[in-house]
Formats: structure tokens, sequence, C-alpha cells
């Protein structure tokens, strides 16, 4: 299996979006109203807001493909682009998506090293990311690869205010 990853670009706005709105539906539909769905992705993957985000110095987004084929997406910020005030030694990772399809052949392991990496080469002292509270196998993932609950915080999903888990690995 050939895997590699590449940093996105204004160019693949169009692909972004559809990879961004299909993988978060598949994950948490089942357990939101489908009002708020709609909400949601039409307010964080609208190509406007995406264009912006991507635009952002302090805001990277890389594709990781198998073979030809896009099987998911890294989203990872530092300084003032982080959704929660962490410091200038933080970077977060913001989004980390598998399509369905993808999933179970280590390609999260990728992404997760490939935040570290970036982490590292910015000379971050952490990397950090906020986890639906409900959603066990991210949790029970992200505790494999070595992070580990430093706090909550709030995540707006339409009309509904729910609690993500905030997880921190320490680079050494």
């Amino acid at each position: 299996m050939t895997i590699h990853i590449r940093k996105c670009t204004l160019e693949d706005l169009p692909l972004l979006q559809e990879i961004g709105c299909e993988t978060f539906n598949e994950t948490f539909k089942d357990q939101n109203s489908p009002e708020n769905m709609k909400v949601y992705l039409e307010e964080a993957f609208n190509l406007t807001q995406l264009g912006t985000e991507l635009s952002n110095p302090s805001s990277e987004f890389f594709f990781i493909y198998v073979h030809t084929e896009v099987a998911g997406y890294l989203k990872v910020n530092v300084d003032e682009a982080q959704t929660e005030k962490e410091g200038d030694e933080s970077l977060e990772i913001e989004r980390i998506y598998i399509r369905k399809e993808f999933q179970g052949q280590g390609l999260g392991h990728h992404l997760i090293n490939k935040g570290i990496e970036l982490a590292q080469d910015q000379s971050k002292k952490k990397v950090w990311l906020g986890v639906w509270e409900k959603n066990e196998g991210a949790i029970k993932f992200y505790g494999k690869m070595g992070f580990t609950q430093s706090g909550t915080h709030s995540f707006h999903m339409g009309d509904e205010k729910q609690t993500d888990l905030v997880m921190t690995k320490i680079l050494m």
C-alpha cells in the first residue's frame, strides 16, 4: 500500500469541502439531529470558510493518499488560529478524519505523526486536540498515541452545546 501526505492548497478547496463534509457526516450523523448536522456542515465546510482557514498562515491542511485516492485529511493550528488559547508553544490538531472505506489501515497514525512532526519542526512543546466525549473509539486511539486528558471545552453543534475532552501530548 502506497501512502503519502500532501499539503493542501487553495486549488484543493472543492475536494477539501467534499472530504470534510463526507467524513464529518459519517462520523457524527448517528449521534446528532439532521438539523444540527446540516447547520454545522454549512457553517464549517462552506467554501468561503474553508478558504479563509486555508489562507491563514497559522493553519495548515494535509490530504493523506492511499495510492492515488484521498483517504482523509488533517488540519493543524498554531498561534492565534488555535481554537483554545494554549499558547505559543502548542500545536493543535483541530481535525483528523479518515474516509470510512480507509479506516482500520493505520492512516490515523500517519496523520497524528505528521502533526507531531510539524510541532517538532516548529519547536513546539506540546500537541493538543479536542475530541467529543462520546467518541470512545477516538479517545482510545489518542490515548494509544500518547495523549492524556488535560481538560474540557465546549463545542457547538447547531443549537446543541457538547463537551469535548482536551487531550495533550507533551513533546520531548
